[in-house]
């Protein structure tokens, strides 16, 4: 059967042409490292690289969450850990001041710190991050946790202006974590604080006087559980550290993990791509020898 030179050449340089696309595939292969161009190559491939991908990047974003949430709990406990101090020392003063044996100046001495005691505790309650958002009034950030009232009567000047809202941060595949804690009970020991502080202001202050030591008392028990209240605080603040780093650490190997598998199922196999670019740059050349020869043959080569 004859075979028509032009018929020939093309299937000649349609057979070149595959096999200069497949070596320009295997040479961009080698030269990325990924063994998937393009999703006609692996489709199954191609689907479990991008969930790989989208996974890793949901834990990248749980890991970025966790760091930030970690600050602003740690801004949150040095803030409640210097309310606790100030609730200690006011506790301690006020036990000094519900003896009986203290004279009027004695009562008058102890006004001044209680007083600077109180002003600490107002300014902490407000305080604030870096973007100036107040950090214990709830989701209402942008409004002061706590706030004085002068032309109120004594006892209640101090009214907790934010709410208990939490804010919750995701920090895993359905998992929450509230950012923040509210102080709307410091409101009330802040106005007993207040009481005190006028009571033992005043020159003629009696220690005995019934109504004096009903002030005192009451004081020093809200100071009793103001204690409680900022030390059970702060061991939740503690306690959620240690959930955040128990899950950073998981994300960590979780994304170790994907990177290996993403390795595993795009990365090329050297050893076998140059195996088949070397097989295929055979070819070429042998196509070439071939073709050039069939080219020089005529039908008097035959005679």
């Amino acid at each position: 059967m004859r075979i028509a030179s032009n018929h020939f050449g093309i299937n000649m340089l349609s057979t070149l042409r595959a096999s200069n696309s497949k070596i320009a595939d295997l040479m961009a292969q080698t030269s990325s490292g990924n063994r998937i161009l393009r999703p006609s190559d692996d489709p199954i491939g191609t689907v479990r690289l991008a969930l790989l991908e989208r996974d890793s990047s949901m834990l990248s974003q749980y890991r970025g969450n966790i760091g930030a949430l970690s600050i602003r709990l740690q801004q949150n406990e040095i803030h409640l850990d210097g309310m606790l101090k100030d609730v200690m020392e006011g506790h301690d003063l006020m036990l000094r001041a519900a003896d009986g044996s203290n004279s009027p100046s004695d009562l008058n001495a102890m006004a001044g710190p209680l007083r600077t005691l109180k002003d600490n505790l107002f300014q902490s309650a407000n305080a604030r991050d870096s973007a100036g958002h107040y950090l214990f009034a709830g989701t209402r950030t942008e409004t002061p946790a706590m706030v004085y009232d002068p032309a109120a009567p004594v006892g209640s000047r101090y009214r907790f202006d934010g709410n208990t809202a939490q804010q919750q941060v995701v920090i895993g595949n359905g998992v929450t974590q509230a950012g923040n804690v509210s102080v709307e009970n410091l409101a009330g020991l802040l106005n007993r604080i207040d009481e005190a502080v006028t009571v033992i202001s005043n020159p003629n202050v009696d220690a005995n006087d019934p109504a004096t030591r009903a002030i005192l008392v009451a004081s020093l028990d809200d100071l009793d559980e103001g204690i409680g209240s900022i030390s059970a605080k702060i061991s939740g603040l503690g306690s959620a550290q240690n959930t955040l780093s128990l899950l950073d650490e998981n994300h960590a190997a979780m994304l170790v993990s994907n990177d290996e598998a993403t390795y595993i199922v795009g990365q090329v196999d050297f050893a076998e791509a140059m195996e088949a670019l070397n097989g295929y740059m055979t070819s070429i050349q042998g196509t070439y020898k071939v073709y050039e020869r069939v080219t020089q043959l005529s039908l008097f080569d035959l005679l």
